[in-house]
């Protein structure tokens, strides 16, 4: 989580860095406009993929998360009837004797 905090700073930087040389740059309020929207239109590309990819991460941890919990619903149920099993056995063994 801290790497990703680190990298979103970087790209902060970078971006503001990347503005503040576009505005002072010796070329015309035209261009530097035109670079400016074509930074922006980047920008926003990037925050795009970005929330993709990290949608797809936390689709892919529920998946995981829900598997998990099965996979413990199955064992506490196997469990359960082991022991419920195991009671059987034992009262029927006692009634028995």
């Amino acid at each position: 989580m801290d790497e990703d905090k680190k990298l979103s700073y970087f790209f902060l930087g970078l971006g503001i860095g990347v503005a503040v040389g576009i505005l002072f740059a010796p070329k015309s309020g035209e261009e530097t406009r035109d670079i400016i929207r074509s930074k922006a239109g980047e920008g926003k590309d990037y925050l795009r993929r970005r929330s993709e990819e990290l949608k797809e991460s936390a689709t892919e941890l529920i998946d995981k998360g829900k598997s998990a919990v099965q996979s413990q619903r199955e064992q506490l149920k196997a469990a359960v009837e082991a022991g419920k099993q195991a009671y059987r056995e034992t009262t029927a063994t006692g009634s028995e004797g």
